[in-house]
């Protein structure tokens, strides 16, 4: 199944590492430099042109990509326990 993410964009609910709201854990420094090193590395997605609220952690066909999305963490999480049925 796919969730959808903000702006068009669906991602495959298999590939789905981890949904991180970006208030509560971009004040890690560990959080921070792995957000720096995966835009360095082209890995980021920006699926959105408003503030992001989270970012969503995928692996597929072994590569990583992180996608910034306008949702809440909670809406994406909701959106994908909906889609188990």
């Amino acid at each position: 199944m796919y969730i959808p993410i903000g702006s068009d964009m669906a991602v495959r609910d298999e590939a789905i590492v981890g949904i991180f709201d970006l208030d509560n854990t971009s004040c890690s420094k560990h959080t921070r430099a792995f957000l720096r090193s995966a835009e360095e590395a082209g890995q980021v997605v920006t699926v959105t042109d408003e503030l992001p609220k989270a970012f969503v952690l995928t692996r597929e066909f072994t590569m990583d990509r992180v996608y910034l999305t306008q949702f809440s963490a909670a809406t994406i999480e909701r959106r994908s326990e909906k889609r188990q049925f």
